[in-house]
């Protein structure tokens, strides 16, 4: 790759800087490439203006002198101005090749193929009388891919169809996400462990090895933990969930009858009064914070905060978020979300479902998380020794952010669980 980017610079600064044709050549750029060959020979990118008339004066050039009786100075004239340019269009050929194997993720030494996008949806599984939608792909062992808070299974758009070349792939979308029903439940963790469950029992048939990403991780995580016989092997990409406190909570005060009848007047106080206004309040808050939320400039801005590498946040990307918002239940589903799920405490620690797991476990991290940093993959793998680590120069989304690495670990760890 860097020695088709130095023949591309040695090839074309010997041309574009000693004739004319680089004017002609600048001129039929896209401006990625006029930025990317600006650079040589101290040259800077033409405006628009400029490329117009130097487009109007090569075609006057050329007919001018392809059709004019030439002497012998001007036929050798032509014939440079003809070979400069043929040499300039070859470099700036190799210079093209060469950005474009960089064109995924920065990190990627091939384009990667990448899943189609349906504003329809692929396929659709009816659980517990909702609408889940799933997307399938390729023959073989069965590997199953669950998405992060807010996102969808498009989100695996560069690993699916790679690892659809080997294994059977599915990608599912948890309720009340991506194209899944926004279905108005009480939504805990085990709404969504239980269907992750069901979709292997059902619809895979066999067991699978599950992978998930930040939210995604901790459900494929409690899944194993309580379905072992359903999980050949599992994959934590930055997962999210809660560890065990370190300083168990301590009694203050004795407990007497005065402070019971205090406590109860208390709570009765709160439940008739205090409670319905915080309550309004909140879920107003909630719902303003939404609207902001599902912004698409907002939803850019937020993904470029935990992508390292932000090549990949694209029109795509934020297009996969953004069109699940606009379901008439969105705002509600966020709201229970927030209060029954994130900022709700759980006896169902990361420390008590390693406990319970008896499968091979992948940490694929990316340590440039700001949310789930390096500490928190440390902290699994002490917990449980026996899981593998790939570690990325990456953010909370690796298996997006540098997908030809994810796909690698994914399949050696597959092939091998």
């Amino acid at each position: 790759m860097m020695e088709l980017q130095a023949a591309a610079v040695s090839i074309s600064s010997a041309v574009w800087v000693q004739s004319g044709s680089f004017s002609s050549v600048v001129a039929s750029c896209s401006a990625v490439e006029r930025v990317a060959i600006a650079p040589i020979g101290g040259i800077r990118p033409l405006p628009f203006r400029t490329r117009q008339k130097f487009k109007t004066s090569l075609r006057i050039s050329i007919s001018k002198r392809t059709w004019t009786p030439l002497c012998g100075e001007q036929r050798v004239q032509r014939r440079e101005f003809l070979r400069d340019g043929a040499l300039a269009a070859a470099g700036l050929l190799v210079c093209r090749a060469a950005m474009a194997e960089t064109s995924v993720g920065g990190y990627s030494s091939k384009v990667l193929k990448q899943l189609p996008y349906k504003k329809e949806g692929y396929n659709f599984w009816t659980w517990r009388d909702h609408k889940v939608h799933y997307i399938v792909q390729g023959q073989g062992p069965p590997i199953v891919l669950i998405h992060g808070f807010g996102a969808s299974a498009f989100h695996w758009r560069y690993n699916i169809p790679e690892l659809a070349k080997t294994h059977t792939v599915y990608a599912m979308d948890l309720l009340g996400f991506g194209f899944s029903e926004k279905a108005l439940i009480d939504y805990t963790a085990d709404v969504w462990r239980d269907q992750v469950a069901d979709f292997v029992r059902d619809v895979v048939g066999k067991p699978a090895v599950l992978a998930g990403n930040s939210v995604g991780g901790y459900t494929v995580l409690s899944t194993a933990a309580a379905n072992p016989d359903l999980v050949s092997g599992l994959v934590l990409l930055n997962a999210s969930g809660q560890f065990e406190s370190s300083s168990p909570n301590e009694k203050l005060g004795d407990e007497t009858p005065e402070k019971e009848v205090v406590e109860m007047e208390e709570s009765v106080l709160s439940r008739i009064f205090i409670s319905p206004i915080k309550n309004t309040v909140q879920k107003f808050t909630i719902f303003f914070a939404f609207w902001q939320a599902k912004q698409p400039k907002r939803i850019e801005s937020v993904l470029r905060n935990v992508y390292k590498d932000q090549t990949n946040v694209d029109e795509y990307l934020v297009n996969s978020i953004v069109q699940p918002t606009a379901d008439p239940n969105a705002a509600e589903v966020y709201y229970r979300l927030m209060t029954r799920v994130l900022f709700k405490q759980t006896n169902q620690t990361i420390n008590k479902l390693l406990s319970q797991l008896s499968c091979p476990m992948l940490l694929l991290w990316g340590d440039l998380d700001p949310w789930m940093g390096s500490s928190k993959c440390d902290m699994i793998k002490n917990l449980y020794p026996k899981a593998s680590m790939v570690r990325l120069q990456a953010g909370h989304c690796p298996h997006d952010e540098m997908p030809e690495q994810v796909n690698k670990a994914l399949l050696d760890f597959a092939n091998s669980a």
